[in-house]
């Protein structure tokens, strides 16, 4: 199915960009989240008329984002949990305990879905570097200190 890119996807293209992807995932993801519209001439018209305010918008989410991985840039967190003597924790620190950990002590409101935790959820006590990924273009480096529970 050829659709119409309404933002960069990553690995796809960016805006405006008329790709060619499978029925699926156009179907049941690129259309419902408004990532892209099918490429259709109607919409193709559509889009072409409102290039300008679309640009516009890329580029205030673009801005916004790199603000707030300036502030993130080097955050420290620290996220208290239950751990037996050897160091394992009682569960893990997954993705949204360290968003919710980044609003307390930075304010900055973070999805889970940013957080980029390559080795899986952390199961350990110790530091650990992550990535959160505010826009497709825009990484913040943090680190997540995980403590035992006294």
């Amino acid at each position: 199915m050829q659709v119409i890119l309404m933002e960069k996807v990553t690995n796809l293209g960016s805006l405006g960009d008329v790709v060619k992807v499978k029925d699926g995932f156009a179907r049941n993801f690129l259309i419902p989240q408004g990532k892209a519209k099918r490429a259709t001439t109607a919409n193709l018209k559509e889009f072409e008329a409102r290039r300008v305010e679309l640009e516009r918008k890329a580029n205030e989410s673009l801005t916004g984002a790199q603000e707030r991985a300036a502030k993130l840039e080097g955050a420290k967190v620290e996220i208290t949990q239950k751990a037996g003597p050897d160091g394992r924790l009682f569960g893990s620190v997954t993705n949204s305990d360290v968003a919710a950990a980044l609003k307390a002590a930075t304010g900055i409101e973070v999805k889970k879905a940013d957080v980029r935790m390559p080795a899986g959820t952390l199961k350990h006590i110790g530091e650990f570097p992550l990535v959160v990924q505010l826009h497709t273009d825009v990484l913040s480096n943090i680190t997540v200190v995980v403590v035992a529970e006294q």
